[in-house]
């Protein structure tokens, strides 16, 4: 039997399986605005709306759960959870999860600094003497957490690091520029905060799924539609709705030979 009628017939009886029982597939996920939240009971979000909008046309029902993102790494591992949305791509997870060839979105990590006290920078050495505001749970590249060109303070959330921005206890703060943008609109921050617009990296987000029988053909077929949807006019304006951007320019990028290393994720607690 040809490779694709073995992943065919698997698929289809995966989705058999799930019917008879009345199942639906299982998928968590951590509030992380604008790109997955809850407002007043309802879930909204750029990667939610598209990924809810490529399962419907696939014809899958989903259950979502909004946890702790520990606790949805958690679920994984221990098969309570089918796959996790906004997810980042390690060789370290390929061996438990499967991911599509289309990501949902990209996340650029940048700095915010308040307008009483401006700290525009390109390079960490800009850094000097300053107080930078993280996120607990994220772990930044060797040369960034070990720095001793400034000081590392995490915050509990993301609007506590925006408050302690304005009141003057951190110089600067990072976080991904879509959220940092839509609490600045939430807060009614807006006049007070700048973004910084030097990156200081990228990352895909996917949806994953567990390796179970059928879903490498799920995961195939999802990432068709997905990239299928992205080149629609109703994605355009979904992605507009939510703040989307085009890239920056190089010129905004850190110049050749910039000590500023790639910002990477905790595998045991972040994304």
């Amino acid at each position: 039997m040809p490779v694709i009628a073995q992943l065919l017939t698997a698929f289809i009886c995966a989705c058999l399986s799930l019917t008879a029982h009345g199942e639906k597939l299982r998928i968590v996920t951590e509030p992380w605005a604008p790109y997955v939240y809850e407002e007043q009971g309802k879930a909204l979000g750029l990667d939610y709306e598209t990924t809810a909008i490529v399962f419907q046309r696939l014809g899958i029902e989903v259950e979502w759960q909004f946890l702790p993102w520990k606790r949805c790494l958690a679920m994984l591992e221990q098969g309570q959870a089918d796959g996790a949305l906004d997810i980042f791509h390690s060789n370290e997870r390929e061996s438990s999860l499967l991911y599509p060839s289309e990501p949902l979105s990209d996340v650029e990590f940048v700095m915010f600094y308040a307008n009483a006290r401006p700290f525009p920078f390109r390079t960490l050495e800009d850094l000097r003497g300053l107080t930078v505001g993280t996120s607990p749970g994220y772990l930044y590249s060797q040369d960034f957490r070990e720095s001793t060109l400034f000081k590392h303070e995490p915050a509990p959330t993301h609007e506590a690091n925006f408050g302690k921005l304005l009141r003057g206890r951190i110089d600067l703060l990072i976080t991904d520029r879509r959220v940092g943008q839509h609490l600045l609109d939430q807060l009614n921050i807006r006049q007070q905060i700048t973004e910084n617009p030097v990156v200081i990296s990228r990352q895909s987000q996917f949806l994953a799924v567990r390796r179970n029988a059928g879903m490498d053909l799920l995961v195939q077929r999802f990432g068709a539609e997905l990239k299928r949807f992205k080149r629609e006019p109703a994605y355009a304006e979904l992605s507009a709705r939510y703040g989307a951007a085009p890239a920056m320019a190089d010129s905004s990028a850190m110049p050749p030979g910039a000590p500023v290393k790639t910002v990477e994720q905790q595998e045991s607690s972040a994304r």
